[in-house]
């Protein structure tokens, strides 16, 4: 059994380490042009060389729980690619969005920017009730970070593809519940998966559709958001501001609005790392579970993107 690493501005060698103790009997690589073709690789943003030089690579695996950009290659077609289930980002994501609802809702950005400008201030409490948030994708991360925001006591409302059922969550599904999922909600929390249905999903109509004074946390992929469109409904005043942690251009080039605008908080797309350690557990597994004929968890249906 052969395993290669092909990640881009990834370090591959404590990877390769991780693996070799994890499976000490399969051969391991570093891709280069030229390598030998292997059963299963551990990919981040392969180039197409690589891709096409593995005819009978069994299953990629992906480090990152986005899968968008390696569908848009060409893919071997017996070759499964396998997201990470978890591997310690729903925790870090819980985490992230929690602190983003909670910085709004408490205005602490407000306390923070009177503090620099020596002013003692003080802000009205909000209600809760008032302040639903929206959770937009309720797969791993999704379901993770709807359940650690009803421990602040928000109201939460979760939107998917399919119905999809979570204690305490008020469900809505499909193109028929859309806008009355925005219309219930006042912060919205993008977790979508990136295809061509949710590309330019953030938009003027969607936006818009959120209650007066509405908050936007996008932590799932930069060209989910019309940032034109963004900004003008800030600048409007329909929207309070917005957390940003991906962008269509990363890095976010220099000049770009969004460094400066007094409303919106940034980010350089860490809400959730991958954790080196965890994620070689749970591919060492699934390589393990493949090699005995096992079903495993994670495999991407690639017409729907996920």
């Amino acid at each position: 059994m052969h395993i290669t690493f092909c990640c881009t501005d990834t370090k591959p060698e404590p990877w390769i380490e991780g693996l070799r103790a994890a499976l000490p009997d399969a051969a391991l690589s570093v891709w280069q042009p030229g390598t030998p073709a292997a059963d299963y690789a551990v990919v981040w943003a392969p180039p197409q060389e690589f891709l096409d030089q593995q005819p009978e690579i069994k299953a990629l695996f992906n480090i990152g729980a986005g899968v968008d950009a390696l569908l848009k290659c060409r893919l071997p077609p017996q070759a499964r690619v396998v997201r990470l289930d978890d591997a310690g980002m729903s925790v870090q994501m819980a985490e992230y969005v929690c602190h983003a609802v909670i910085r709004h809702f408490r205005e602490f950005d407000g306390y923070e920017a009177d503090v620099k400008q020596g002013r003692w201030s003080y802000r009205k409490p909000r209600s809760r009730a008032d302040c639903a948030v929206g959770v937009m994708g309720l797969g791993v991360l999704g379901a993770r970070v709807a359940r650690a925001l009803q421990v602040f006591e928000f109201p939460v409302n979760g939107w998917s593809r399919s119905p999809k059922s979570i204690d305490g969550v008020r469900g809505f599904s499909g193109s028929g519940g859309f806008h009355d999922f925005l219309a219930a909600s006042r912060v919205l929390v993008n977790l979508l998966p990136l295809t061509s249905d949710t590309q330019d999903i953030l938009n003027r109509d969607t936006l818009s559709r959120l209650q007066p004074g509405g908050y936007v946390i996008n932590v799932a992929r930069g060209a989910h958001l019309v940032e034109d469109d963004l900004l003008a409904l800030l600048d409007a005043g329909h929207l309070a501001g917005a957390t940003l942690d991906v962008f269509r251009t990363e890095p976010l080039p220099a000049g770009h609005p969004f460094w400066t605008h007094p409303r919106i908080t940034l980010t350089p797309h860490t809400s959730a790392r991958t954790l080196r350690d965890e994620s070689i557990a749970q591919i060492a597994g699934k390589i393990r579970a493949l090699e005995q004929g096992e079903p495993i968890a994670g495999i991407v249906d690639p017409v729907r993107g996920y």
